[in-house]
């Protein structure tokens, strides 16, 4: 399997009591990109994003996706389970024959990516909502995903810590050549995308670049 793949063919799901939710959804990111995927609430977005995580199973079609993958939650608050944000990140790699200096090293290393540097012993409950989504994303960094799957991560952030967050993954993926795939609400995040999607009743209807779907969204809301 090529490295960094994220991609769905014909991709179909419903819920057993009934309710198509995808119908033959294919996309496919780019390896290194961050691609955004928008659409209505019940298009299928966060069901999309299960199933690429493999926390759901899809009926029919086909997923191909690297080996590690990261996901980050809409609330953090379901994400991290450590008192301290080191102990945090250190958490995922738990179950990795590494050393405690390597896990030392990936852990600050991470945080530094998320612009977090030294907040090793700082306490979960004393960070902002911004700072929790960050240390999520530096958890995903520390065991080294390949994959970056992010659901509505601004969506309970103010606007200085949604830009802070956005372009954070701008230039995690810049850096390590990470590809993720971010749903969004937010039409101004587009702005730091390479690409989108928009799925509309469980199909992606138009895909390409972002500022383009953007006027397009505008104009039908208008």
């Amino acid at each position: 399997m090529t490295e960094n793949l994220l991609a769905v063919q014909d991709l179909s799901f419903a819920w057993d009591e009934g309710g198509i939710v995808l119908d033959r959804c294919s996309l496919q990111v780019p390896p290194g990109q961050l691609w955004m995927l928008l659409g209505s609430n019940g298009s299928g977005k966060s069901t999309l994003l299960k199933l690429l995580a493999k926390l759901l199973s899809p009926k029919t079609g086909k997923v191909e996706i690297s080996d590690y993958v990261g996901f980050v939650f809409q609330n953090p608050d379901h994400q991290l389970v450590m008192p301290t944000v080191g102990a945090d990140v250190a958490f995922g790699l738990v179950s990795e024959n590494i050393s405690y200096a390597e896990t030392q090293i990936r852990v600050a290393n991470a945080l530094a990516t998320v612009n977090l540097d030294g907040f090793q012993r700082r306490p979960i409950y004393a960070l902002s909502g911004g700072q929790k989504q960050r240390v999520a994303i530096a958890g995903a960094i520390a065991r080294q995903v390949k994959v970056l799957l992010l659901d509505e991560p601004t969506a309970l952030l103010d606007r200085d810590s949604q830009i802070e967050l956005v372009a954070a993954v701008q230039g995690l993926v810049k850096k390590t050549g990470i590809t993720a795939l971010w749903v969004t609400h937010r039409l101004n995040e587009l702005e730091y995308a390479d690409g989108a999607f928009l799925l509309e009743k469980g199909r992606v209807t138009d895909q390409g670049d972002p500022l383009r779907l953007r006027e397009k969204l505008l104009n039908i809301g208008s």
